[in-house]
């Protein structure tokens, strides 16, 4: 292959990888947009988290704990 060849595949490489991520993107925008509203969950208060960080803080979910599942 020669040099035109290898920048001509190169420039449509880019254009297809961009394209793809820029769907990948959106689609994942609307996946967080379709979830908080329908109430699956809150995003909002994930957002918080790195600001409160404090042992004395409130909890964002409260987690519930299984019978038969320990951790280790």
């Amino acid at each position: 292959m020669d040099y035109e060849t290898i920048r001509i595949i190169q420039g449509y490489a880019y254009w297809f990888i961009t394209l793809l991520l820029v769907i990948l993107l959106y689609t994942y925008v609307y996946h967080l947009y379709k979830s908080q509203k329908s109430g699956k969950i809150d995003y909002e208060k994930y957002a918080r988290l790195a600001l409160d960080d404090n042992l004395e803080d409130n909890l964002i979910e409260i987690r519930n704990k299984k019978e038969g599942k320990k951790e280790s």
